[in-house]
């Protein structure tokens, strides 16, 4: 009898739940991530940033607006994209991708913040904001630095090979003279 009282009490607990969640999956609902796709941030080199937007909600999101302010001018060009972007409709169930390429003025330490969102849950309902992941905090090398880790550094060979070919040189044609003098002399016994 006991365990029948609790199964009914679940069961009714479980269709309470689903009712009362069921208005909050009619309106729409963004998940928004923000990532930075290099693997090495380097100044005065383009930086992609991708923005990705899910409407995980049962409705559209009307009036879908991403606005990131954390590329000062100051330390960031804006090559390709825009960091102020508005779609007029987002259906549920489907996503939406946005990349911005800037480019670092300066090296050093930088804090990449989240970027906001905001949207209309439905025709009726006030505008909701929310915001996207955070990258955090990412060292931005400078150029000469970069180039001193990752270049082929072909002048560093050849002027190797040039500091080396007397010691390499001077006694092979020692070994060649030798062994020329010597041939010659057990070629005519």
């Amino acid at each position: 009898m006991m365990k029948a009282l609790s199964t009914v009490c679940l069961v009714l607990l479980l269709a309470f739940a689903s009712s009362a969640g069921g208005d909050e999956e009619s309106t729409a609902r963004l998940l928004v991530s923000k990532n930075i796709l290099n693997e090495y941030l380097v100044a005065d080199k383009d930086l992609t940033v991708e923005y990705i937007i899910y409407n995980v909600g049962g409705s559209p999101a009307l009036n879908v607006e991403l606005n990131d302010d954390s590329f000062p001018d100051s330390d960031f060009s804006v090559v390709r994209g825009f960091l102020k972007v508005k779609w007029q409709r987002l259906a549920p169930g489907s996503n939406v991708t946005h990349s911005v390429i800037v480019r670092p003025k300066n090296y050093g330490m930088f804090n990449f913040t989240s970027a906001q969102v905001s949207y209309k849950p439905s025709e009726a309902t006030d505008i909701q904001r929310v915001y996207t992941s955070a990258p955090g905090e990412g060292q931005i090398v400078s150029l000469k630095e970069f180039d001193r880790q990752f270049s082929p550094h072909i002048m560093d060979w050849a002027t190797f090979a040039i500091m080396t070919l007397p010691s390499i040189a001077f006694p092979w044609m020692l070994w060649y003279r030798s062994k020329s003098k010597y041939e010659g002399k057990t070629k005519k016994n």
